[in-house]
């Protein structure tokens, strides 16, 4: 059974049909993207939409759908996910968003982040959980801080192609009994 997630203002759920348009624009979009090696072509973006309901479906938690309560609007998606390459720090379960530019400062990534790395170390009981980005990302390195966690250092993103200036990134833990910031 898929969990979904409710916040005071959000709500994480498993993914339907209509957010693949919304989905697909934000993936589309080159601020959106601009910490991403590229942007996402539709069938790319329905993919991997595919591919975060199915991962729900299977192990009960993964990457929601993110939804505003007030509206019902998709705003993009927050979660956790197994990493699925091989680093110092795997294997972990990382925490990571992604939302719509309309959606950006209004605290929904720290709202949901913190909602999703709680039920990652509270209702899952992980020991540990990681989040990471490229290095000029400081909006999600900053949100990464308001929900607790830490820096513990840096590496060299295997997925990023060599010489792009995205590869290199900062990693952020967080464990039991830590807390947000102020």
């Amino acid at each position: 059974m898929t969990a979904t997630l409710t916040t005071d203002r959000l709500v994480l759920r498993g993914w339907c049909a209509d957010d693949r348009g919304p989905f697909a624009a934000m993936n589309a979009d080159p601020e959106v993207m601009e910490h991403f090696p590229d942007v996402l072509a539709p069938d790319r973006s329905d993919a991997l939409a595919d591919w975060f309901q199915a991962q729900l479906e299977e192990r009960g938690w993964g990457a929601w759908a993110a939804e505003r309560r007030d509206t019902g609007e998709f705003i993009g998606f927050i979660g956790l996910n197994p990493v699925r390459f091989e680093a110092d720090f795997t294997p972990a379960v990382e925490v990571g968003w992604r939302l719509a530019r309309t959606q950006w400062g209004h605290g929904f990534a720290t709202e949901g982040g913190r909602a999703a790395l709680d039920f990652g170390l509270g209702t899952l009981g992980l020991d540990r959980v990681v989040s990471f980005t490229s290095l000029p990302n400081v909006r999600s390195q900053a949100v990464m801080r308001r929900i607790g966690m830490r820096l513990t250092g840096e590496f060299t993103h295997r997925g990023v192609p060599d010489g792009h200036p995205l590869r290199r990134h900062v990693l952020y833990e967080s464990g039991p009994g830590d807390s947000p910031s102020p």
